[in-house]
């Protein structure tokens, strides 16, 4: 090929134009023939690399965009910020550009270029989603925020929940159970109903998921947490309402990770984790029972062995993690793919956790990007094996210590007086099975200059398969019984939407209209078989080797329902000057769940903002960015049981529903009410007001948000039992007139970021919620909740729901400690002298009124660490599980128990333990969530960027420690035991212990 260089624009001008006359005298053959190829550059071209990096952390930044000023020449950087690319000449001007940062313009002026981008104020150009749409992180109005997955929290994630513990001020996530898998409790500005659940509404890249759990566990167990890239919290009603009847819990909108054009990327990541107890119960040691037993008058039961039974039933964990990311695309067509695999051993024996995902998506341009269609697919298999969870760690904590838990031949012992837990692990298993699909497409065309149209739609589709086997066993004796359980769940979603958008030099409009429709089908089925014999087929996969099949025993049961909801949302904001800012936001749902005469429901809200830091009399101070913003909402919530506002009939034979209608012969069934239509129950409606400032200062180095906030929830639904004694029906369903519950306080968020001279960087942070819970104007003296469990406690309740106090109240006899005769006393508060439950007390609540966490970071050249605390203060824990099992009469018996149990001298041995605030406890704590180390290999040092662009190695220490008072397996607890579906709060009944972790990563970039 023959370069020519010209440097005076005449001769260009003939050689055009001789070229031209060629070309159309010999069209496509011009010097085809004689090989020779021409370039003309007025200047000889030149190849530039560089790396484009953050100026505050020294990270590399991938997927920076980088292009020649008037020219048509463009690239990416890779992982490791790194960049080519081919400028026309030496006076050339490179643009780049990376989102949240400031664009910079620098002139070639060599042949490698380092560059440095500074966060936009920081971070204030920050793209957040806000439902149905995204805004300028600077023009949010609203209560939002958001975290990227660097900012995640780290260690063996089941849920996406546990990425957001102690993340975001106000948002209170609690892993109730140590159990892999288990539902994650997770609540926005405290719960707001009795009944409704507080569980906030997640959307998965646009697709609002039904809180259904398919067949247990945690609904968003499905999501691999490395696909995500950010969430985004929305608290107040302002931000919430344009999800109206789902909204009063906050909503959680989470968005997967995508590919960036210019940048193919092939990654691998792999880390395995070691998990044990994190601490046991302190019972005694078989050389403390045999010496405790006899001073309580007891008959020691000495079988000279020496069993520390928890230790049996424990295990250290295994867990390994493996994921494959593709990602890449060019002008229009990008793409995101990956795969996971992560199997999970829980602590105790048995007991697993295996997850394999796939995920894809892609977004493509078309008509000059007029055209956009995005599509996303997850396909999930989740299997769970648990073993009988309650009974093996009640029989672990309460076993007599001498008995041996093996044989001479290392075979697990069945006794008669006592149940050895390890039996059970090989004669119990239940196994769920899930199978899960989401996908969504969502194309979008602009219509005119500034109107989009877009369309989404979704399915979701999930099903599960449990199995509940009990082997036959010959010592003890016991017949084998299969259950097994079918779930199907599909969800349906279908949207149509405009966004309208102008701006002028002082004015910036925008405003979106849309339509939504979504139903929900759910349907169950089950069937059981009993008495199989002892054979090396399991039943899980043979069932007709079952020998007994009866209606009274095994009568198939099953259901279904199908939810409905039709919206109409809109939203308008407007902003002047680029300094005041108004947002409002409408949306009207109509649900099937509520009565035909209040079918829908309204959900307004609105908020302004104010940018004092743009005003001119802010100029030069040290806020880059001061913003007052304020909001008022209304939203609903319709988790209610479905088709509550019909009749329900039963038909049944008894004596008192049955009648003859003939001499002789059966009696015919009788229909009777069982629940009474109500057509006018509404919706339960949030109202919320919200007053928030966000700053910055120096530059960004400094950063944070306060709000104070005020939610009043009312037409609190409630199932009730009929004023008038002569009702066809026990109970029926309603709004509680006039009754309220109120969430308000005030949360505090503050980051701050340095780099030094000397190159380190660091970052510190944190935030605290201080809120107060109250239920007021209820017409019921207590509304009962949190059942007991245990010898001598059935059908005793723990939680209370009262008149000015907060969710969660504890209502219990005070306990005073012992009388004479060693018996419990307990405080006469209506001085009858009787003992009852009219003496009964607001003794705490559950509902912590601090949570708090905090964080730091810090980077040195390939070398970082993060580490992340967090807690709550100004909570109770009722430990039921102590109640139980933990007294003075159960070790007489041999039967074990703790220190503290003994502790008091006086006390007899004859001394019952009913619920009472004997065993409650102080349920405050501060744990080291996870502590991580990290380092960043040079590639190009070592001679492989070619082939490999990035490797970093990783050690990660996952709940490594916990300051409390309490004395239960973990303080971070929430065994439900609801009633009527009633919410319970703070009991802990047999939890599954906490674990501690250490888990080594390896990442691999391609």
């Amino acid at each position: 090929m023959c370069k020519i260089y010209f440097s005076h624009p005449w001769l260009k001008l003939c050689l055009v134009g001789l070229l031209a006359g060629i070309c159309f005298f010999s069209p496509g053959t011009a010097f085809a023939k004689a090989g020779f190829e021409f370039e003309i550059f007025e200047n000889p071209p030149q190849t530039v690399s560089g790396t484009v990096k953050d100026a505050s952390t020294g990270k590399p930044l991938a997927g920076a965009t980088i292009n020649v000023k008037g020219g048509s020449q463009s690239t990416a950087s890779d992982t490791r910020g790194a960049f080519t690319i081919v400028a026309p000449d030496n006076i050339s001007v490179l643009v780049i550009s990376y989102v949240g940062y400031v664009t910079q313009e620098l002139p070639v002026t060599g042949n490698n270029i380092e560059v440095s981008m500074l966060p936009n104020s920081a971070e204030l150009n920050q793209v957040v989603v806000v439902g149905y749409g995204t805004q300028n992180k600077r023009d949010v109005t609203g209560a939002v925020k958001s975290v990227k997955s660097e900012a995640f929290n780290r260690g063996i994630i089941n849920s996406p929940q546990q990425l957001l513990q102690g993340k975001v001020s106000g948002v209170n996530v609690t892993s109730a159970s140590g159990e892999p898998g288990s539902m994650q409790g997770i609540t926005i500005r405290g719960p707001g109903g009795v009944r409704t659940g507080s569980t906030p509404l997640f959307v998965v890249d646009g697709l609002p998921l039904d809180n259904s759990s398919t067949g247990g566990g945690d609904p968003l167990n499905f999501i691999n947490p490395q696909d995500i890239e950010s969430f985004d919290v929305l608290k107040d009603a302002s931000a919430t309402a344009i999800y109206g009847s789902r909204g009063a819990n906050g909503v959680i909108i989470i968005t997967t990770k995508r590919g960036k054009a210019g940048v193919s990327t092939l990654a691998y990541s792999t880390s395995i984790g070691y998990s044990k107890i994190a601490r046991a119960l302190p019972v005694l040691t078989a050389e403390e029972f045999r010496a405790e037993v006899p001073k309580l008058g007891g008959a020691i039961d000495d079988q000279k062995g020496s069993t520390d039974w928890q230790k049996e039933i424990t295990r250290t964990a295994f867990t390994q993690n493996h994921n494959l990311t593709m990602s890449g695309g060019a002008e229009r067509l990008t793409y995101y793919a990956s795969f996971g695999l992560q199997k999970q051993e829980g602590i105790l024996k048995e007991n697993s956790l295996d997850r394999y995902s796939g995920r894809f998506n892609a977004t493509q341009r078309f008509w000059d990007d007029r055209l956009i269609i995005e599509a996303n697919l997850n396909v999930a298999n989740t299997k769970n094996q648990r073993p009988p969870i309650g009974g093996l760690i009640g029989d672990a904590i309460s076993n007599n210590p001498t008995y041996p838990a093996y044989d001479a031949n290392g075979k697990p012992i069945g006794y008669q007086n006592i149940s050895n837990p390890l039996v059970y692990l090989t004669l119990d298993k239940d196994i769920t099975t899930i199978n899960r699909v989401i996908g969504n497409i969502s194309p979008s065309l602009k219509l005119i200059k500034g109107l989009v149209y877009k369309l989404n739609f979704g399915v979701d589709n999930s099903n599960s398969n449990h199995d509940v086997e009990a082997l036959p066993f010959a010592q003890p004796l016991r017949d084998g019984r299969l259950e097994t359980f079918y779930n199907y769940n599909r969800n349906t979603l279908i949207e149509n939407y405009l966004t309208y958008s102008f701006a002028t030099p002082r004015h910036s409009v925008s405003a979106l209209a849309g339509h939504s429709y979504q139903k929900i089908f759910v349907q169950g089925r089950n069937n059981s078989i009993n008495r199989f014999p002892i054979s090396p087929v399991e039943p899980i996969y043979n069932p007709g080797l079952g020998q007994e099949l009866t209606l009274a025993n095994n009568r198939p049961g099953g259901y279904a329902f199908i939810n409905e909801l039709q919206s109409f949302f809109g939203r308008v904001t407007y902003q002047l000057d680029n300094k005041y800012l108004l947002t409002a936001n409408f949306r009207a749902d109509g649900s099937s769940k509520f009565g035909s005469n209040n079918k829908y429901g309204l959900f307004p809200s609105f908020s302004l903002g104010w940018k004092i830091s743009d005003e001119e009399f802010m100029s030069g101070s040290v806020f880059n960015n001061l913003k007052l913003r304020g909001g008022w909402g209304r939203t609903g919530n319709q988790e209610i049981p479905s088709k509550i506002t019909q009749a329900l009939y039963t038909s049944q034979v008894s004596a008192s529903t049955s009648y003859p209608l003939y001499a002789s012969g059966l009696y015919p069934a009788g229909t009777t009410f069982s629940r009474l239509a109500n057509p006018d129950i509404q919706w339960e409606v949030s109202t919320q007001t919200d007053v928030g400032l966000d700053f910055g200062l120096w530059k960004g180095a400094l950063s944070g948000s306060v709000d104070f906030f005020n939610k009043v929830s009312n037409n609190i639904l409630l199932e009730v039992i009929p004023a008038d004694p002569i009702q066809p029906a026990n109970t029926f369903w309603t709004n509680v007139q006039d009754m309220t519950i109120n969430n308000k306080g005030v949360e505090f968020d503050i980051e701050y970021r340095h780099k030094s001279n000397a190159g380190i960087s660091y970052n510190i942070g944190g935030n605290l919620t201080y809120m107060h819970n109250k239920v007021n104007n209820s017409p019921y003296s207590v509304i009962p909740s949190g059942s007991a469990s245990g010898s001598g406690l059935t059908s005793a309740t723990i939680n209370g729901y009262l008149n000015g106090e907060p969710i969660g109240t504890f209502f219990l006899k005070e306990f005073t400690g012992f009388d004479a005769n060693g018996l419990s006393t307990y405080r006469d508060t209506d001085k009858d002298g009787i003992i009852s439950d009219k003496d009964r007390i607001a003794a705490g609540t559950a509902l912590p009124n601090i949570i708090y966490s905090f964080n730091g970071g810090a980077a040195y050249k390939g070398f970082d660490v993060v580490v992340n605390f967090n807690g709550v203060s100004g909570n109770k824990i009722y430990d039921n599980t102590a109640n139980s099992y933990f007294y003075k009469n159960k070790l007489a018996k041999n039967v074990n128990t703790t220190r503290e149990a003994i502790a008091n001298a006086t006390e007899s041995t004859s001394n019952s333990a009913p619920v009472s605030t004997r065993f409650l406890k102080d349920g405050a704590y501060l744990r080291l969530n996870n502590l991580s180390l990290g380092y960043n290999f040079n590639t190009n040092d070592l001679g492989i960027k070619k082939w490999i662009s990035a490797i970093r190695l990783s050690v990660t220490g996952q709940n490594l420690f916990v300051i409390t008072n309490y004395n239960g397996f973990d303080p971070e607890v929430n065994t439900d035991r609801t009633i009527n579906g009633i919410s319970s709060y703070g009991i802990d009944y047999q939890s599954y212990p906490k674990a501690k972790s250490i888990i080594f990563g390896l990442n691999f970039s391609f």
